[in-house]
C-alpha cells in the first residue's frame, strides 16, 4: 500500500537565499535574516521583487562579488586593493571616478586572464577538431 506523503517545500537558510539573489544578508530585513526561505518563496523574490530588495540592489550596500563586478575585478583584487566590506552603489562610483592605481592594475589582469582564458579554448578546440579529424581518418 503506498502512503500519501505531502510534499515538503525545500527551504534554505536567508544567506543562501542573499547570496541567489545577489544581495548582503546585513542589509535585509529582520524578517528575512530570521526564517527560512522556500523555493517558491525566492521565485517570488526575483520575479516580483519587493520594495526593500529593489532598493538593495539598486543602492547597495552590495556583496563583494557585485562589487568586484560593477568594478570589473575579481574578489581577490578587491581585497589586494584593500576593500573587505560591503560597499554601497555611491561608494563604488566613487571608486571608479578615483580609478586608483590599484584598480587600474586589477583591471588589467583581468584583461590579461580573459585573453589567456580565450587561447586556452581555442587551442583546446582545435586540439579536439585535430583528434576528430584524425580519427575520422583513422576510422
Amino acid at each position: 500500500m503506498t502512503s500519501l506523503k505531502q510534499k515538503t517545500s525545500q527551504t534554505m537558510k536567508p544567506a543562501t537565499a542573499a547570496k541567489k539573489l545577489g544581495i548582503y544578508l546585513d542589509a535585509t530585513p529582520a524578517g528575512f535574516q530570521e526564517g527560512t526561505v522556500s523555493r517558491e518563496e525566492l521565485s517570488a523574490l526575483q520575479t516580483d521583487p519587493p520594495q526593500w530588495l529593489q532598493e538593495l540592489r539598486k543602492n547597495g550596500p552590495h556583496p563583494r562579488p557585485v562589487v568586484a563586478a560593477k568594478l570589473g575585478v575579481s574578489i581577490s583584487g578587491l581585497a589586494r586593493g584593500g576593500v573587505t566590506e560591503a560597499l554601497t552603489t555611491e561608494q563604488i562610483e566613487a571608486i571608479k571616478a578615483e580609478n586608483p592605481l590599484w584598480l587600474q592594475h586589477e583591471r588589467a589582469n583581468q584583461v590579461d586572464l580573459r585573453k589567456e582564458t580565450a587561447r586556452i579554448k581555442e587551442k583546446r578546440e582545435k586540439e579536439a577538431a585535430a583528434k576528430a579529424a584524425k580519427a575520422a581518418k583513422a576510422g
